[in-house]
C-alpha cells in the first residue's frame, strides 16, 4: 500500500483569527472561567446556544452512545472552540465537554455572537473551517477503519498526538495528554484488548514507552513509517517536537 499522510493541518480557532477579531472576541466573552480537571464545562442533551472558547487547558469530548458508556470522541486545547455543532444547527448539544487539566475559557451565547460575525465576516469564515476540518477528520478516521490494522491505526493516531501535544525532551517526545487504553481504542475505533496488544508491540520496538497513561515517542521517524505516513505535517505544528 502507498504510504501516505492524514494528519490534518488544523489551526486552532482563535489562532486563524486576525488580532482585531480575536480581542474584540475575548472582550464580548469578559472574565475567564476556570475549570479543573474533572469538571464539566458542557452536557451532552444541553439546549445552551452558546460557543465556548480555550484560552488554555485541554478537554475531552465524549458522548453515550448506549446512554451508558462514555466514548471518547475527540480533545480540544488552547485556542480550540467547543459547542459549534449545537449552536449551528440549533440543536441540542451532541457531547460531553469534560477538562482533563486545568481549563480557562470563556463563553459566548449565540445572539452576542451574530452582531461579532457581521463585523468580522474572517471570524465567521474560520468558523465554517473548524466546521469542515471535522467533517474531514471524521470521513478520514472512517476510512481508516476499513483499510488499517489497528496497529497502524494506533500509530497514526499518536503521530497525530505528537504533533499537537507533544513536548521535547532529551531523549524522547512526551504526549501531554492523558488517555487509557479504551480512550485509545474509542478514538481508533478498536477494542481495547487490540489496542494493548498494540501498545506492546510499539514498546518492544522500542518507538514508545508508556507509563501513568503518558506516552512517550522514542522514534518519530520509525512510527511514522509503523503508521505508513511519507510527509511530515501536523495537526497544530507545520512540524514536530524537536
Amino acid at each position: 500500500m502507498t504510504h501516505s499522510s492524514h494528519v490534518d493541518r488544523h489551526v486552532p480557532f482563535l489562532d486563524a483569527l486576525t488580532p482585531d477579531a480575536r480581542t474584540a472576541l475575548v472582550e464580548l466573552g469578559g472574565k475567564l472561567r476556570t475549570f479543573h480537571a474533572g469538571e464539566v464545562l458542557i452536557e451532552e442533551g444541553d439546549d445552551k446556544q452558546e460557543l465556548w472558547f480555550l484560552h488554555q487547558g485541554e478537554v475531552k469530548v465524549t458522548c453515550q452512545p448506549d446512554g451508558r458508556t462514555a466514548r471518547l470522541m475527540d480533545i480540544k486545547g488552547p485556542g480550540d472552540v467547543v459547542g459549534e455543532v449545537a449552536v449551528m444547527d440549533s440543536g441540542p448539544r451532541s457531547a460531553t465537554v469534560t477538562a482533563s487539566t486545568e481549563v480557562t475559557a470563556t463563553v459566548v451565547p449565540w445572539q452576542d455572537l451574530q452582531p461579532f460575525f457581521r463585523n468580522h465576516p474572517d471570524a465567521l469564515y474560520a468558523l465554517y473551517q473548524v466546521l469542515g476540518d471535522r467533517l474531514r477528520r471524521s470521513d478520514r478516521r472512517r476510512m481508516e477503519f476499513g483499510v488499517y490494522s489497528v496497529p497502524v491505526r494506533l500509530a497514526r493516531l499518536l503521530v497525530e498526538l505528537a504533533f499537537s501535544y507533544g513536548k521535547a525532551g532529551l531523549n524522547a517526545v512526551r504526549i501531554d495528554v492523558n488517555l487509557s487504553q479504551p480512550e485509545y481504542a474509542a478514538l481508533i475505533g478498536s477494542r481495547t484488548d487490540a489496542v494493548h496488544k498494540a501498545l506492546t508491540t510499539l514498546r518492544r520496538a522500542e518507538l514508545i514507552t508508556t507509563n501513568e497513561r503518558r506516552t512517550h515517542i522514542l522514534n518519530l521517524a520509525e512510527l511514522r513509517k509503523a503508521a505508513r505516513l511519507s510527509v511530515s505535517v501536523g495537526r497544530r505544528r507545520r512540524h514536530p517536537p524537536v
